[in-house]
């Protein structure tokens, strides 16, 4: 209560000591000391956040990153050092009172007018490369179908008609976890496997659903990114350039692969969904393509138990209506 008294009458003063000083000069010191520990850490992890370039878009998703991040780096350097350099040299002195600035209409429309056109050029760009990586793919586009569930990938091509067959989620189970509903005979030919086979420079169509929760087709090398949404398909088609024997060789590492991973935390084992990912050249995809068995062929037993339920169900449908026709007889001839 004196302190309020004081302070209300004017005659309470309060010693501000070094620490004012010292907090200023700390300032300077965590701008230049965090600056120099970030351009050492971009620098020295720079190979590990950008993997070499394997897809056509993928030049153009970079250059466009790399501008966002150019304004955007300009913008946050020029800010941060202000706010530091400014805490430093406008610190409390005695004597010293601050200038009030109410308004000015000039510096309100520069601040406004130019980082609007700046963000409406980069969202422009931006768009014009997501619709054209997210549209219609080329009609001569390799398809493969991904769906990603806890806590592994499934992988599925069409077969020789080229045409995914129709799935439906009630005929899950632990062997056709598809669920392939083999009466629609652009089902018998799909084949499934444990790893995706692409060719070099042929657009590939990717078919992206989910089986449970949110999870994210991620391939680095290729720059693809799409979420895998539970109740809703998305899509995403890009073209290899670089088969995994040419960027094997090209890194130095026999035991590279390409790889397909999910970045959206999906559960107590999301760092079990991975899955690989193999370029090979056109003719050798073929080769691998035409060895491929088709899930009816690998599992006769699920095309069996379907054909036995389609007579089951045929069976009971005729006999009920057979049973129908004798009762109506004596009826009929009572006429």
């Amino acid at each position: 209560m004196q302190i309020l008294t004081s302070i209300f009458s004017g005659t309470f003063t309060r010693d501000i000591g070094m620490s004012n000083s010292v907090n200023a000069i700390l300032m300077l010191v965590f701008l230049v000391g965090g600056g120099g520990w970030f351009a050492y850490s971009f620098v020295e992890n720079y190979g590990k956040m950008n993997p070499p370039i394997a897809s056509v878009h993928g030049f153009a998703m970079e250059r466009m990153f790399w501008i966002t991040m150019l304004v955007i780096g300009i913008a946050f350097a020029i800010t941060q050092s202000l706010l530091f350099v400014y805490s430093y040299k406008y610190q409390h002195k005695e004597g010293r009172r601050a200038y009030f600035f109410a308004h000015n209409n000039k510096i309100e429309v520069i601040w406004t007018i130019i980082p609007a056109i700046v963000m409406a050029a980069l969202i422009f760009a931006g768009w014009k490369a997501w619709t054209r990586i997210t549209g219609p793919a080329p009609k001569d586009s390799v398809v493969v179908e991904v769906m990603g569930k806890q806590f592994n990938w499934l992988v599925r091509y069409p077969g020789r008609d080229m045409k995914l067959g129709v799935v439906n989620y009630r005929m899950i189970d632990a062997v056709n976890e598809w669920g392939f509903d083999l009466s629609d005979k652009s089902s018998l030919d799909d084949f499934t496997t444990n790893e995706i086979h692409v060719p070099k420079g042929v657009p590939v169509l990717i078919k992206i659903r989910s089986r449970d929760v949110l999870h994210a087709v991620y391939m680095p090398h290729f720059r693809v990114q799409m979420y895998a949404v539970p109740g809703m398909p998305t899509r995403f088609w890009f073209t290899p350039t670089t088969t995994t024997d040419e960027m094997r060789a090209r890194l130095g590492n026999p035991k590279f692969n390409y790889e397909l991973a999910c970045n959206q935390v999906c559960g107590g084992s999301h760092f079990a969904m991975k899955a690989s990912v193999i370029v090979d050249e056109p003719d050798d995809y073929q080769n691998w393509y035409a060895a491929q068995q088709s899930f009816s062929q690998k599992n006769p037993e699920v095309l069996a138990a379907l054909k036995q339920k389609a007579k089951t169900t045929v069976s009971q449908v005729v006999a009920p209506a057979e049973a129908k026709e004798e009762a109506s007889a004596p009826l009929a001839a009572s006429y």
